[in-house]
């Protein structure tokens, strides 16, 4: 089968709005009319509650992880490798990099809600389960102290993706050859231009904390029938 289909198919399942479609399935409601107007699991959990933002989240992140996962087993390259090990010599390495970017880039940009997705945290958190999962397991425990020392997800989000790559060198090296390296390099910092706005509100103060308890009461109200006025 033609290499083409490859990125096409990454692209095709990145593409899928999860937060959309569950939001849709359990409320009757466009989650892009809703809070911060976000299809990721951050806002459908501020909408609907910790399980299917948690939903969201494991399905946007599977979506990555199978999208690389596929690409690397058609391409018969080993995911991940054994760290430190000189990277095979392929030009299937350039597919991969590119089935990387195109997965997170069908998330952000589906085409299914007129090319307005989500900021590619899952998604990219999937991708990078694929390719780097010991990286990812300490980019995850830093995202959990940034969480809980400044409660703002957005900056533990934007700080977490800029450090992934350097992770995934330390921890694979050599394994990677550099254009891995660079399409990581690319994905993270296409996800922190997604978090622009997050950025503007943090300078100016204005950015939402995280709270479960918040995110409970406002799932609850969406939940409550409207009440006319007496």
């Amino acid at each position: 089968m033609p290499l083409i289909l490859i990125p096409v198919i990454a692209y095709a399942l990145g593409s899928i709005p999860s937060g959309y479609l569950l939001y849709r399935w359990r409320h009757g409601k466009d989650i892009r009319h809703e809070g911060s107007g976000n299809i990721g699991a951050t806002n459908v959990m501020r909408r609907a509650g910790a399980r299917l933002g948690l939903l969201t989240l494991v399905l946007d992140a599977a979506k990555g992880w199978l999208a690389v996962w596929l690409a690397a087993r058609w391409l018969g390259l080993p995911l991940p490798p054994m760290p430190h090990a000189p990277a095979q010599l392929s030009l299937g390495w350039n597919w991969l990099a590119a089935a990387l970017l195109l997965a997170l880039a069908g998330h952000i940009f589906t085409p299914w809600l007129k090319f307005q997705g989500g900021k590619g945290v899952a998604t990219g958190l999937g991708v990078f389960l694929a390719l780097a999962p010991w990286a990812v397991a300490w980019t995850l425990a830093l995202f959990v102290l940034i969480v809980a020392v400044s409660r703002f997800i957005s900056l533990a989000s934007i700080l977490a993706s800029l450090m992934l790559p350097g992770l995934m060198f330390l921890t694979y090296g050599r394994a990677y050859p550099a254009v891995m390296y660079a399409a990581a390099a690319a994905a993270a910092i296409l996800i922190v231009i997604r978090h622009g706005a997050n950025l503007r509100r943090l300078l100016a103060g204005t950015e939402h904390r995280f709270s479960w308890r918040s995110g409970s009461a406002q799932a609850a109200a969406s939940r409550q029938p409207p009440t006319s006025a007496t």
